[in-house]
Formats: structure tokens, C-alpha cells, sequence
């Protein structure tokens, strides 16, 4: 029997979707093929440890601390408590946001000269930034909602009546470079706008307004490098409690949104999602796989929202659902991404 491969399940880490990171990974964990794949977990802490895990869990205090081990051929890591050399020949990154998702984690993979799987410094560099990303669809030809930005340095110049002015009421206000819906609001009226600017400094040195969107909310899952597919779309159904898919109705509340998989569109608008959802992903660099977000407007209109290049793979995560509806069970799924992955290393 050929010697199974070690696959490094890395999750956790320093972002706001640290949680996220771990419900995703148990998943991973689970679903892995243990027939084929030998997995290893590897948790960072929200200090930035590392630790070599037995379970998928956010407790950091008794584990295996891990140093990174460089090394000209392939590094690895090296467990300080009985001095082994960790060397996986595939690290599977579960880590959402900052430091996961935006070109961080993958850069130093490439430089230990370790496979990984999903995209790669650039791309994910690129669709973590809802403001590079939104520019580089739209010199692609790709639909996206009308945005004004400023750096912290430009408070001065973010006036309510500016944006009201350009974007009309209601308006989004982001930080540019979370995920999640974290530091997201709806902005009505000048109070709340104040409020909005305040909070999403405080997650980011970035703001983006937005143009209000009203339509369905629609995600796309694409798979694949050389000729990558789409899966039909889902639709996320939201309470009317809630104004937009807030983090608490994503992970909070269960009784928050209703998932329908596939969407009820008809034939025509579910092909045109497809293939734009396909010349996103192409147009961002994308690698392996993604989850991209659309709205849906009354007129038929579709427009870009963006790409996650690590989405969720929790129980209620429309990128694995949307697979299975496909016929992809979750096992399958996460083959096809390992393989995938190797296949590219060995090409680079």
C-alpha cells in the first residue's frame, strides 16, 4: 500500500474570524480522506503561536509549540517540545482573513517551498482587498457597485453629505480588507454614519463606501486552474430582522437566513452567474477554488460583491453545499482540492 500523504490542516490564527477558522477546520478535519491522507493539525493562537494540535479547538496552553524551520531544499517545522521535524508534503491553509487569506500564510508556504492549496500570493492578495479587487473587475469589463475609498490619513475629506451626494441613501461603509461582514454597516441616516467611519477604523487604516445595492444575494463556488468550473448558484435568503447578511446573522443566529441551493433563477441568469462568476475568478488570479458573491437586481442586472478565496467550510457554508448539490460529497471535494494543488506545485 503506497505511504499515505501528510496533509497540514492549518487553522485559528490572528484574524477577527479566528472561530470561523476552527469551525471550518473541524470540518476538514473530518471529511479528510484518512484512506489516502494522513492529516496534521497545526492551530495558531490569536497571539500568532503555533502549536502542533491533537484536536480542532481554540485551546492553546498545553499543546506542542512549533518554530518555523527554513530550509534551501524544503523547510518544515520544528516541534520544540521532542525537537521533530514536521515537513508535510501539503499544507491545507483554513485561515480566514487577515493573515489567512491575504497573501501572508501563502507567501511563507512558498518560501519553505511547500505545496499549498488555494490561491496564491497575488490572488489572494488582490480579492482580500475590496478596493483593488473592485478596480481590477472593473478594467476586466466585470459589473460591480459604484465605491468612493479613503486611506485614515484622508478622514478629513469623508463627509456624510459627499457620499450621500455620490452614492445615495441607504450606503455600505466596509473596511476594505476584512471578511465576514466585520466591520460592515448599512448607513442611513448621518448618525449612524459617524458611528460606521469610527467602528471600521477600527479595523482597518481602509474605508470603502458602497452604493446600495437591492436584490437577491447570490454565491457562486468555482473550481479548477487551467479550465475552472462553476457550480450553479445558491441564494442566501435573509431575515427581514436583519438590514444585510450581518456576522450575526451568518454565525449567531440560526434562525437568520434560509439557504436555497440551487437558487430559484432560471436558466438563462443562472448560466450568465456562472460565466462571471468563472471571469472573476480568472480576472483576480484565483487558484483552486473560491466563493464569489453576487446581487441579483430586480432588472436582471447581476453585479460582482467579491471573492473569498478560503470560504468557509462550516456546516451551513454554501461552498460545499453548492458542490454537493453538484454531486461532490464533502470528501470528494476535499480530494479534488488536494490534488489540484499538487498538480500546480508541480508544474511551478
Amino acid at each position: 500500500m503506497d505511504k499515505k500523504q501528510t496533509v497540514a490542516i492549518l487553522f485559528g490564527g490572528k484574524s477577527v474570524e479566528h472561530q470561523i477558522s476552527i469551525n471550518s477546520a473541524k470540518n476538514v478535519f473530518e471529511f479528510i480522506d484518512k484512506e489516502k491522507y494522513e492529516p496534521v493539525l497545526i492551530g495558531i493562537s490569536q497571539k500568532g503561536e503555533w502549536f502542533l494540535k491533537k484536536e480542532v479547538n481554540g485551546d492553546f496552553t498545553s499543546e506542542d509549540s512549533l518554530k518555523l524551520n527554513l530550509n534551501a531544499e524544503k523547510g518544515g517545522f520544528f516541534n520544540s517540545h521532542d525537537g521533530s521535524t514536521l515537513v508535510p508534503d501539503l499544507v491545507f491553509p483554513v485561515l480566514h482573513g487577515t493573515d489567512g487569506e491575504d497573501g501572508s500564510i501563502q507567501g511563507l508556504l512558498r518560501v519553505i517551498n511547500v505545496p499549498f492549496v488555494g490561491t496564491g500570493v497575488l490572488g489572494s492578495a488582490i480579492s482580500m482587498s475590496k478596493l483593488y479587487s473592485k478596480r481590477l473587475l472593473q478594467s476586466a469589463g466585470i459589473p460591480v457597485s459604484k465605491y468612493v475609498s479613503f486611506d485614515y490619513h484622508e478622514k478629513e475629506k469623508i463627509t456624510f453629505q459627499r457620499l450621500k451626494d455620490e452614492l445615495g441613501l441607504p450606503f455600505m461603509a466596509k473596511a476594505a480588507n476584512l471578511g465576514s461582514s466585520v466591520g460592515v454597516h448599512k448607513v442611513k441616516s448621518e448618525e449612524g454614519f459617524n458611528h460606521a467611519v469610527a467602528d471600521v477604523f477600527n479595523f482597518d487604516s481602509t474605508i470603502i463606501f458602497e452604493q446600495y445595492i437591492k436584490g437577491r444575494e447570490l454565491e457562486c463556488a468555482v473550481m479548477g486552474n487551467e479550465k475552472p468550473e462553476a457550480s450553479l448558484p445558491g441564494e442566501i435568503v435573509i431575515s427581514q430582522n436583519y438590514d444585510f447578511y450581518t456576522y450575526e446573522a451568518k454565525y449567531l443566529d440560526p434562525e437568520a437566513v434560509k439557504l436555497e441551493i440551487p437558487a430559484n433563477v432560471n436558466t438563462q441568469i443562472a448560466k450568465e452567474i456562472q460565466e462571471l462568476s468563472i471571469k472573476s475568478y480568472l480576472a483576480l488570479k484565483c487558484e483552486d477554488f473560491a466563493r464569489v458573491d453576487l446581487f441579483l437586481k430586480e432588472n436582471g442586472d447581476i453585479i460582482i460583491n467579491e471573492i473569498n478565496t478560503i470560504p468557509g467550510f462550516t456546516n451551513s457554508s454554501m461552498f460545499p453545499m453548492m458542490w454537493k448539490e453538484r454531486g461532490i460529497s464533502f470528501t470528494n471535494l476535499i480530494t479534488k482540492l488536494i490534488e489540484m494543488a499538487l498538480r500546480r506545485f508541480e508544474r511551478s
